[in-house]
């Protein structure tokens, strides 16, 4: 009996161990499918927000205003793809003659592709899907969500905070939904030393859809400044941010 038991405990095992090697190709098909298809998409903005807001809540208006706007000044929009804000985005984009970009996630349940995109992916997993959605793009909007938007708002904060990412800003859309979250940073994490005065300034809480738009043509700038800074001033991604800068006669204000 003990030796069935082993040898079940052995070949259960084994099939972990296998899985986990099929996992790591599987990784990587993410990573490559994502620098393949985003590498040259030029300037974009990742909206993240939560996929259970419907069509008639004032958010889901918000965010379809706010990717319009921002697809009418040149901007390519990015969106986790599913429905909710991630819908409402897409389709403001949608009309305009940008990239509509929906990155998707294969679950069991609830994530459908939304019909507004113009490029569309699917990732196995979260973290290389949350890599690209933050990778390229100049600004990130964060519309009212759950703990997969709240996963992102912290993600893309840590990313800044620790210079991984440069150059890039976070706007947080719903001052009423968002401003006891914001009590929690003032009072307890800056309170208790947990992050620094200088870290509040890495988020911009606002309703102002227009300022947000303009912000980001000021965040476009400001991307090209540093990566010409620290020496990527010949790379192909700075030189289409620079051309794109120019093309849309975008100036510091």
């Amino acid at each position: 009996m003990q030796h069935n038991k082993n040898d079940l405990i052995k070949k259960y095992t084994k099939e972990i161990k296998s899985g986990d090697v099929w996992s790591v190709f599987k990784i990587i098909a993410d990573f490559v499918k994502g620098f393949d298809e985003l590498g040259e998409l030029g300037p974009s903005v990742t909206i993240f927000g939560s996929a259970r807001t419907n069509k008639n809540e004032t958010y889901y208006k918000k965010a379809q205003k706010l990717a319009s706007l921002l697809g009418s000044r040149g901007f390519n929009v990015m969106t986790g793809g599913g429905p909710g804000i991630m819908e409402a985005a897409n389709k403001g984009a949608h009309k305009h003659d940008v990239e509509s970009i929906g990155l998707n996630i294969d679950l069991p349940f609830e994530q459908v592709a939304n019909p507004y995109t113009s490029k569309e992916l699917s990732f196995d997993y979260f973290f290389s899907r949350k890599v690209m959605l933050v990778k390229y793009s100049i600004a990130y909007v964060i519309f009212p969500g759950g703990y997969g938007t709240l996963d992102e708002l912290f993600e893309a904060l840590t990313l800044i905070q620790t210079r991984k990412v440069t150059g890039v800003k976070v706007f947080i859309v719903g001052v009423d939904f968002y401003s006891p979250l914001m009590d929690f940073i003032k009072t307890k994490l800056l309170v208790h030393g947990m992050i620094d005065e200088e870290d509040i300034d890495l988020i911009s809480l606002t309703d102002d859809l227009e300022c947000i738009a303009n912000d980001i043509e000021e965040s476009l700038l400001e991307q090209i400044r540093v990566l010409k800074e620290v020496g990527l001033g010949d790379t192909s991604y700075y030189k289409s941010l620079l051309e794109f800068s120019l093309d849309k006669n975008i100036k510091k204000k």
